[in-house]
């Protein structure tokens, strides 16, 4: 009988519906905290800076696994999103998008020729970056990048850990992303 009632919740436990990303025209992962942008990083810089948060850039591709884990297990997590909602401007862009961008830098191009010129290769790619930026290359003025998937812990840390400015004081992030969890 013990058997049947572990086979029976594990059955019903897989039934369960798995919280499913919105799926976008261009086939890309969807949040409601996504802002609708002209992919200008010099003015998106200066919204995130009006809004009171950190602008942020992630990078996504259709039918990428390791993006819809992210928007399925982690961005889904109410804490996250509620943080990243309070305190990020986040605009997508398409690692293979035809939509124009236009760096820091003035230089205008497809999304997918900015990816090869900010180096990104991976997806999801997640790009934070200062307050106040210059006149070089998005890539080179970023102040963390988080290439592929990770955890809620991790993802929540370097949220936090950029919010707050880890990165100026030197203090390293896998240090505190350990002491974190010694904390615990």
């Amino acid at each position: 009988m013990r058997h049947f009632l572990t086979a029976a919740f594990t059955a019903a436990m897989l039934a369960l519906p798995v919280h499913a990303a919105e799926i976008g025209d261009d086939g890309l992962h969807k949040e409601p905290w996504f802002q609708e942008t002209f992919k200008d990083m010099s003015d998106d810089l200066a919204s995130a800076n009006d809004a009171g948060k950190r602008f942020l850039v992630i990078w996504e591709q259709r039918g990428c696994i390791y993006c819809k884990k992210m928007h399925e297990e982690v961005f889904s997590d109410p804490e996250i999103a509620k943080y990243i909602t309070d305190n990020y401007y986040v605009v997508q862009m398409n690692l293979f998008g035809d939509v124009e961008v236009t760096d820091f830098d003035g230089e205008s191009m497809p999304e997918k020729d900015m990816a090869m010129k900010w180096g990104v290769m991976f997806t999801p790619t997640m790009m934070f970056f200062p307050e106040e930026a210059g006149d070089e290359p998005a890539n080179k003025q970023a102040v963390a990048q988080m290439p592929g998937a990770f955890g809620k812990g991790t993802t929540m840390a370097l949220l936090e850990w950029v919010k707050n400015h880890g990165y100026e004081s030197g203090q390293n992030f896998q240090k505190y992303v350990a002491e974190k969890v010694m904390a615990k």
